[in-house]
Order: structure tokens, then C-alpha cells, then sequence
């Protein structure tokens, strides 16, 4: 489980196929002795499990993911090349403040950003989901998109914006993501399973 709360851009250092599988190395501050082999990160909001991890590369740590199949065909992690900055964020640690969310790390779709308008300091981004996914959006509630848990501000049929502050725009990707962009998206626990009890009679 995550929150949301991203605590690292890492860069990706490293592409690799090895079969149906990319396997990604991720250069991180993260403290390389805190890693474990077999831990999860979600990157841009993508669970990914470490296979590797050592001390090294421009930010001091670089660990190594695998991508499968399922993960290309759904989320953004099929076209990330050799540069590409990413949010991070490690699992979430019982007892730890849940600062944003829940999320799984379980990537719903890649969805288009429509558009972003600077407002001042702050921008707001109007996305697009699918239908089968605009049901579990309302205005309040939360999204995870690209990692980061944000507060949806309004809903107009499939689309949706977010109004995200200065820091939230200089701590994470965010500040380079533009229309035509493509994010990931996983849309609320919570709505996805009052959606689903919703569906039986009482």
C-alpha cells in the first residue's frame, strides 16, 4: 500500500527487454541499505517490485524493477525511455502517518491530460477518463495520478480537473506534464468497492 505522498523523483538510468519483460533501472536518494530485494515502489504510480539494488548513480542508489506484460499494456511504463524523471514513493509502513490516500499501486489506465492552465503559482489540469472509469470519479473525492493523491476540484462528464499547489508542481514531475501528456491513474479504493456493493440487491 502507498499514499499517494511522493517522497522522490528518481531518473531512469537504464532500458532493457528481456523477453515481454522491461527491465527498468532507477537511479534515487533513497538510502541503499533501506532497500530491500523483493520491496515495492510505486514509480509514477506504478507498483514495481525491486530485484536489484546498489549504491551508485547520480542521486547516490540505483534499483532495478521488471515490468510485465500486464503493466506495459495498461500503463505509461511502456514508453518511459532512458531520462525519464519519475515520482516515487515507498510502501507505506504500519504506524505511518497516512498522509494522502490509499493507494494500491495498481495502475487503472493511462489517461490524456486535456489540458493545463497556470493560474499564478498553482495549475490546474483537466484530464480525461474512460468511461468505465468516470463512474468512480466525483468532485472532492480522491485520484491517484502519476502517483501523486490529488483532490478532484470538478466533473463534466468523462472529464475531470485537479488544481495542484507550488510544492506539489517543484517536489514532483508534475511541473514538466502538459496537454497531450499521458498519466496513470488509479481511481479510489473506496468508490471502487461502494461501486461494486452498490451492484447487489439488499
Amino acid at each position: 500500500m502507498f499514499t499517494g505522498i511522493v517522497s522522490d523523483v528518481g531518473e531512469l538510468m537504464e532500458v532493457a527487454s528481456h523477453g515481454e519483460v522491461r527491465r527498468l533501472t532507477i537511479a534515487t536518494a533513497y538510502d541503499a541499505t533501506t532497500i530491500d530485494i523483493g520491496a515495492s515502489i510505486a514509480c509514477s504510480g506504478v507498483c514495481l517490485t525491486v530485484t536489484s539494488v546498489r549504491q551508485g548513480g547520480p542521486l547516490g542508489t540505483l534499483f532495478t524493477v521488471d515490468a510485465a506484460p500486464e503493466t506495459l499494456a495498461v500503463t505509461t511504463a511502456a514508453v518511459w525511455t532512458e531520462g525519464r524523471r519519475l515520482n516515487l514513493e515507498r510502501a507505506l509502513a504500519i504506524g505511518a502517518e497516512l498522509g494522502g490516500h490509499l493507494v494500491t499501486g495498481h495502475v487503472d489506465a493511462a489517461i490524456p491530460v486535456l489540458s493545463r492552465e497556470d493560474l499564478g503559482e498553482t495549475s490546474r489540469f483537466v484530464f480525461e477518463a474512460s468511461d468505465a472509469l468516470a463512474r468512480f470519479v466525483a468532485a472532492k473525492g480522491s485520484v491517484c495520478l502519476d502517483g501523486t493523491s490529488l483532490t478532484v476540484n470538478t466533473v463534466e462528464g468523462n472529464a475531470f480537473s485537479c488544481l495542484l499547489i507550488p510544492h506539489t508542481l517543484a517536489m514532483t514531475t508534475w511541473g514538466e506534464i502538459g496537454a497531450g501528456s499521458r498519466v496513470n491513474l488509479e481511481v479510489d479504493l473506496m468508490a471502487r468497492y461502494a461501486a461494486r456493493l452498490a451492484e447487489f440487491p439488499r
